[in-house]
């Protein structure tokens, strides 16, 4: 069923009252003004673990909820109404996703914990290029002495300028467009030859671009099998792209919401504007929009959460969906706010500007539908 169970939606309640009291959209604004290296607030990422959100992927066995991908996405749509910056999603989502499935019990003991008490940032670094192509992998992973020496360079890497360490995907046989040959390792962001450069940001947020000029780690580094960490790879991206396409919907309801308030309120020609039948029918159609990606979204979670090596197809479904209405909930508002709208007087931009990193990052709309045509034999 396309429905919040109770505790769901206590949560969602929860988070709602949290980020909207915490983390609201003046927030993010002083994130941007006084550039704040991190590009987030440490102390509400602390304030997140003292809420049980970065450990609500976690097992109750390692310290954490255990309450799984619909409450996590529960918390990145609320987290989407107030443009909350955070690492909740590299770390609480993808990287607690990577660990607690496939990491060795010294990672687990060594991370895990760690996450949940809002000690450790990870972030994951795969594409190398400006467009997400997680196949076309080529940086290397060569075996020496007791482990392997890293040597290339990830492009945009979400959270890698303030992480503590890092999960990277590199080659260690095959070649660029093969899906065999794939590890993944874990790569603490102090370790020699790894350099981080910040990278400036649509949405005001933290990214850089890291750079292993034969970083040399041990065998214990790697997480999952080597040479077959792609299947891996796709569930630690589900998660990724499931909690996107949730923010991605709590983007747009957030839009609709605050366009259709302005609507009731602005005046022309001695009416409100949202008097006027063809704004009444745009309106109606982006509600409809919304509804569906929200459907979508939730479906997707449901399927993680009931087989996450099977879920691709419905995570592609939500990502596609929920990335193409959050544009046009964003050009919606722009459009009826009239020119304020594309002034920085009033946070409609701020929204847009988020929508468009965020439905690019893990695939954007055109990558996830050719996806599911392929599925289907289109």
């Amino acid at each position: 069923m396309l429905v919040l169970n109770d505790d769901q939606v206590m949560l969602q309640d929860a988070a709602r009252g949290f980020v909207s009291e915490k983390a609201p959209v003046a927030a993010l604004r002083k994130i941007r003004d006084e550039k704040i290296a991190d590009g987030f607030d440490r102390g509400l990422w602390r304030s997140m673990a003292e809420m049980g959100w970065t450990g609500v992927l976690v097992p109750e066995d390692q310290g954490g909820l255990g309450f799984g991908f619909v409450g996590a996405g529960v918390i990145c749509e609320e987290m989407g109404r107030t443009l909350t910056a955070s690492p909740f999603l590299s770390t609480a989502m993808m990287a607690a996703t990577a660990l607690s499935r496939a990491g060795s019990p010294a990672q687990k003991e060594r991370w895990l914990p760690a996450i949940v008490a809002g000690e450790a940032v990870i972030a994951t670094a795969v594409d190398e290029g400006r467009r997400h192509d997680p196949a076309g992998t080529a940086m290397r992973a060569e075996r020496h002495g007791n482990g392997f020496r890293l040597s290339g360079t990830k492009a945009y890497v979400v959270d890698g300028q303030a992480a503590d360490a890092v999960l990277v995907a590199a080659r260690t046989a095959g070649s660029a467009g093969e899906t065999g040959g794939f590890s993944l390792f874990l790569v603490e962001t102090a370790t020699r030859g790894l350099s981080a450069e910040r990278l400036s940001t649509l949405d005001s947020r933290g990214a850089a671009e890291l750079t292993f000029d034969g970083v040399e780690v041990t065998a214990d580094a790697v997480v999952g099998e080597v040479d077959d960490g792609f299947p891996l790879l796709e569930i630690v991206l589900g998660a990724g792209r499931a909690g996107l396409a949730a923010e991605l919907s709590g983007n747009a309801q957030e839009s609709f919401d605050r366009t259709m308030a302005y609507l009731r309120e602005r005046k022309q020609f001695g009416r409100t504007i949202g008097a006027f039948q063809a704004l009444q029918h745009r309106a109606a159609h982006l509600f409809c929009e919304v509804e569906v990606a929200r459907s979508a979204v939730l479906a997707a979670l449901q399927a993680l959460d009931a087989d996450p090596a099977g879920a691709s197809l419905a995570v592609s479904v939500a990502k596609s969906k929920a990335s193409s209405v959050a544009r046009l909930a964003a050009q919606e508002a722009v459009q009826m706010h009239g020119g304020i709208g594309m002034t920085d007087a009033i946070d409609i931009g701020l929204f847009m500007k988020r929508m468009q990193v965020a439905s690019t990052l893990y695939g954007d709309a055109d990558f996830h539908a050719d996806r599911v045509a392929r599925a289907r034999g289109f």
